[in-house]
């Protein structure tokens, strides 16, 4: 079972960017969809972004557009999170996670935390000034 490893968390000021990638072990994301979720304290964990296998469709939650990116590299075979403008509602736990159907379903809504597989640890996002 591949296991998905978030990093690029970590303090950051209101106003600023952070950059959060995902990788794997054991298996290549080139064929899946990949989707970002966070989760603060407290709250349930939400669908964030979403990228599909082919990366024709890509999905942001309401909060974060204009501001986040989600971006594939196949040469690195990684898929990343661009931050940018962070605000006080942004920090929680970030994971990231696939799924495994082809084309833009997975993406073409909010992507569902339980239809995603091989979540890693997540990654830790605090703004403050």
């Amino acid at each position: 079972q591949p296991r998905l490893v978030e990093s690029g968390g970590g303090l950051v000021q209101p106003g600023g960017s952070l950059r959060l990638s995902c990788k794997a072990s054991g298996v290549g994301l080139r064929s899946y969809a990949i989707g970002w979720f966070r989760q603060a304290p407290g709250k349930e964990r939400e669908g964030v972004s979403c990228i599909s296998s082919d990366d024709d469709t890509t999905f942001y939650e309401d909060s974060v557009k204009g501001r986040f990116t989600i971006s594939r590299d196949r040469a690195s075979d990684s898929v990343y999170l661009q931050m940018n403008a962070m605000e006080p509602e942004d920090p929680a736990i970030y994971y990231c996670a696939l799924h495994r159907a082809l084309g833009p379903y997975p993406c073409l809504a909010s992507p569902t935390p339980s239809d995603f597989q091989s979540w890693g640890q997540g990654t830790q996002v605090t703004v403050s000034s």
